[in-house]
């Protein structure tokens, strides 16, 4: 007579229902991990995207001119990509792609102390950072703290940002420099990220 297998042994058993029971565990903790996974990538990655550099020179500058330091940033980004050594081939320079002209027009109108930063000098991230938040201080100024339209004018010009702020519909649609079109849009959406990236940084 055939013997029957003998029965698993007490322990075992719960040993192996020990086990069992750790799935639902395991199935919580790996969505868990995704979870935190999706919320802080996104982050990671537009932190490499747009990276933040010269924060303390950044909020000196900003504060002494009264503009906004992440809209510095967002400009920084989008004229050099943070590179102070940067020289377009129109001759503008550093960080802000300044022209030296622009830079000594803002020491002529007093609101670059001349003594302390050299028109001459815009590759030091320092100098180039103070010229360019006066110059966007002024624009500022001049266009009754439209944002768009300084942001515009720093890459077009004053005159020509007048010309389409005269025409009866949206500043983006009146622009006629493709150009200008693109960089108002990716100064702009460079703003929003910076504040959203970095909410502490210029506190």
């Amino acid at each position: 007579m055939a013997r029957r297998p003998a029965a698993p042994a007490p322990r075992a058993r719960v040993r192996f229902l020990a086990w069992y029971r750790m799935l639902p565990l395991l199935a919580v903790l790996v969505m868990g991990l995704i979870a935190a996974a999706y919320s802080y990538a996104p982050g990671l990655l537009f932190a490499s995207i747009y990276p933040l550099k010269y924060e303390d020179e950044i909020t000196t500058s900003a504060a002494r001119h009264n503009v906004d330091p992440y809209l510095v940033a967002a400009v920084i980004r989008t004229e050099s990509g943070w590179d102070p050594d940067a020289l377009s081939h129109r001759g503008a320079r550093g960080l802000m792609q300044l022209m030296p002209e622009t830079a000594q027009d803002m020491v002529t109108k007093g609101l670059v102390d001349g003594g302390s930063f050299s028109a001459e000098n815009l590759e030091d991230p320092a100098t180039n950072i103070e010229f360019g938040c006066a110059y966007l201080s002024y624009l500022g100024t001049y266009f009754n703290g439209a944002t768009d339209r300084a942001i515009a004018a720093y890459n077009a010009g004053m005159g020509n940002v007048d010309d389409w702020a005269r025409e009866d519909t949206a500043l983006h649609n009146a622009i006629t420099f493709p150009e200008t079109q693109a960089y108002l849009v990716r100064v702009n959406n460079a703003h929003e990220r910076y504040r959203q990236i970095y909410p502490a940084a210029f506190s």
